[in-house]
């Protein structure tokens, strides 16, 4: 028996509700009758989605449709109506809720190809069932995820309505004037149109995401999961913060294959996070590294996205070029990360284990080392040119299979049937949040609001190179809530990208610059992909991975700054030994700025000191002697005053 199946190191004392802590752990819990008509419920929405992948036979619309109505109408029966409700019984109204929604997902399913004929001319029963669909959508989601996301998404919804043409014939200001819709125009395009609930989040929900958490339950039935847990600390546990930085280390080995953010954080993040969270890290902090780890997969050398292949066509370079230029920002992209996960470490007193008191690695590979297979074939099947899809259900079958090598692993059937509804009742809360990011994606494509914040900003910026930027920035994240990240470069190097060219930036630092925020759009709340694959894998509250993400990956809303205004960082008109100064004062650099995000360096610190490290921070990614010498000398002193005060206590 292993060191960690003796003594979990996450075990939760018995007299504490993991309910109070975690709001997706406020789940009811059933006996009896219910408990089994709700394990044949869960069982039957994992076996719907087994069979939407491997047949491939259902239209997108109606496998999106499905989808949702398991996950929300699951969300009425599973997550009680407030803190304080029942978790043992389900109240009638939870219950009338359930099963509107499903009368709404069988009517749109039943009338699919009605509705296609219709072409736009919608009935005022379809506009009722749409609207119906979008609020119960809207109150699950303020249940099972909290209002944040929900208040977003409602002001989304009544800026469509103001214009001159809205409900609220209220003009807005400026560039943000549009001509307003009527709500019918609005709920029937947010629920019957693939731009809004049904989107693409959703869609990304209901088809790889979900196979991975699969897999991810697969591996905690089996005792993979498990295996994974006791290998990661026998290499690492005894780091400070070991299984965090080979989270970081592996999605960024894994970024070099894929490109693909959200299919990164759901692969790797199947080992990772459970990892993470072993060692002690709270479910939002390791959902958010492994985010933000994975995101930066797509600016991670070979392999960065569709849009690098965009990036080299229309700058005229060739690709391995562009591999070099990136190679640098990708770097100091994960240097971020990795300091921030050792400061977090290091604060919260997470040491590791005596290495004495970990599971030998050479007897646990010997005894337990076929277990490994599942993540070897998925690797081995994304290189091979499988899709993802087909790649996670390789490995979930692998991973079924795989315990029955030895005797020494086997489990019985029972425990791997158990994954179906595990998997099914984790993918709930992601659903819920998902579909309600649609709704604000389906807002920023019917108002057209990402470009006209990008053409109104534009209008003020004169001649100010940083204002340029800004604008730049804020039109790519906008843009990057309501579309890929290939649309997104496209989008905004044809809206921004001149104007920075204009300003005096280079061609390829001006496309990088777009192409860098468009991608970080997948961590920037609230439509954050990449956050909510996490949180689901983390089961903690995808709002707040989303915003850990975004702290965590500060990096890359700082270093594309860097070499728009000083190119040399990424080698044009430069050679590496010109822009190795600057990676040295970024690193120092990102060293403040994560001392002063997290709290602290050596030790503890106080709160206007944690303002003056990020100063000093910011002061070495800016180019230029004078900034980078006062940014040293503040980061110098607050260093050497807290170990001084550390070592005086």
């Amino acid at each position: 028996m292993s060191f960690l199946s003796r003594k979990k190191l996450n075990e939760v004392p018995r007299d504490v509700d993991l309910s109070e802590l975690e709001r997706d752990s406020r789940y009811r819990i059933f006996s009896g009758g219910m408990k089994v008509f709700l394990t044949v419920v869960l069982t039957c929405f994992a076996l719907f989605q087994l069979y939407a992948s491997l047949s491939g036979r259902l239209p997108q619309q109606i496998l999106r449709y499905g989808h949702l109505g398991f996950a929300i109408s699951l969300a009425f029966i599973i997550y009680p109506t407030t803190k304080k409700s029942s978790r043992r019984t389900v109240n009638m109204l939870d219950v009338i809720f359930a099963l509107a929604f499903l009368t709404v997902i069988g009517y749109f399913i039943g009338n699919f190809k009605a509705l296609q004929l219709r072409a736009g001319e919608y009935t005022a029963l379809d506009t009722v069932m749409a609207g119906l669909g979008v609020f119960l959508v809207l109150l699950a989601c303020w249940r099972v995820v909290g209002p944040p996301i929900v208040i977003i998404a409602s002001c989304f919804m009544i800026y469509g309505l103001m214009g001159a043409r809205g409900l609220f014939a209220v003009q807005m200001p400026g560039f943000l004037a549009q001509r307003g819709y009527q709500l019918p125009r609005i709920i029937t395009h947010l629920f019957i149109t693939t731009e809004g609930v049904i989107g693409n989040p959703i869609g990304v929900c209901s088809t790889y995401i979900f196979l991975f958490i699969l897999f991810g339950s697969c591996l905690e039935k089996t005792g993979i999961g498990q295996f994974f847990i006791d290998l990661a600390n026998a290499l690492a546990g005894w780091a400070v913060g070991g299984p965090a930085k080979v989270a970081v280390l592996s999605s960024a080995l894994q970024g070099t294959v894929s490109g693909s953010s959200v299919a990164n954080t759901v692969s790797t993040g199947s080992f990772t996070i459970p990892l993470m969270k072993s060692l002690g890290y709270e479910p939002e902090f390791a959902g958010a590294v492994e985010a933000a780890a994975s995101t930066g997969g797509q600016i991670m050398p070979p392999v960065m996205g569709s849009a690098a292949f965009l990036i080299a066509e229309s700058v005229g370079i060739p690709y391995s070029q562009l591999m070099l230029v990136a190679l640098i920002p990708a770097l100091l992209y994960f240097s971020g990360i990795w300091i921030m996960v050792d400061f977090e470490a290091r604060r919260k007193g997470l040491k590791g284990l005596p290495r004495e008191k970990l599971p030998p690695a050479k007897p646990l590979l010997l005894q337990k080392g076929h277990l490994v297979l599942p993540l070897a074939a998925i690797i081995y099947f994304m290189l091979s040119g499988f899709t993802i899809t087909r790649s996670a259900l390789w490995g979930i079958m692998i991973a079924a299979l795989v315990p029955f090598l030895r005797k020494s692993t086997w489990v019985s059937p029972k425990q791997i049937l158990e994954a179906l509804p595990l998997a099914a009742r984790n993918i709930v809360s992601v659903a819920t949040a998902c579909s309600t990011a649609g709704i604000i994606v389906g807002m920023v494509t019917l108002t057209g609001l990402g470009q006209r914040i990008g053409g109104g900003m534009f209008q003020v910026v004169g001649g100010n190179v940083f204002l340029g930027l800004m604008c730049a920035m804020i039109t790519s994240l906008v843009l990057g809530m309501g579309v890929s990240t290939t649309s997104n470069y496209i989008i905004t190097s044809t809206v921004a990208a001149p104007i920075l060219i204009h300003l005096g930036i280079p061609l390829l630092a001006a496309h990088m610059f777009c192409f860098y925020f468009g991608i970080i759009a997948d961590i920037t709340p609230p439509v954050a992909l990449a956050a909510y694959a996490g949180s689901a894998i983390a089961k903690g509250n995808p709002f707040r991975t989303g915003v850990n993400a975004s702290k965590l990956a500060i990096a890359a809303f700082l270093v594309p700054y860097m070499f728009a205004l000083d190119p040399k960082l990424i080698m044009i008109d430069g050679t590496f030994l010109e822009a190795l100064p600057m990676i040295l004062t970024a690193l120092v650099g990102l060293f403040g700025i994560g001392g002063g995000l997290i709290g602290y360096i050596n030790a503890p610190i106080e709160s206007y000191w944690r303002l003056l490290m990020i100063a000093g921070g910011v002061g070495l990614l800016i180019p230029g002697m004078t900034s980078d010498l006062i940014g040293a000398a503040v980061i110098l002193a607050v260093y050497f005053f807290t170990r001084r005060k550390k070592s005086g206590e």
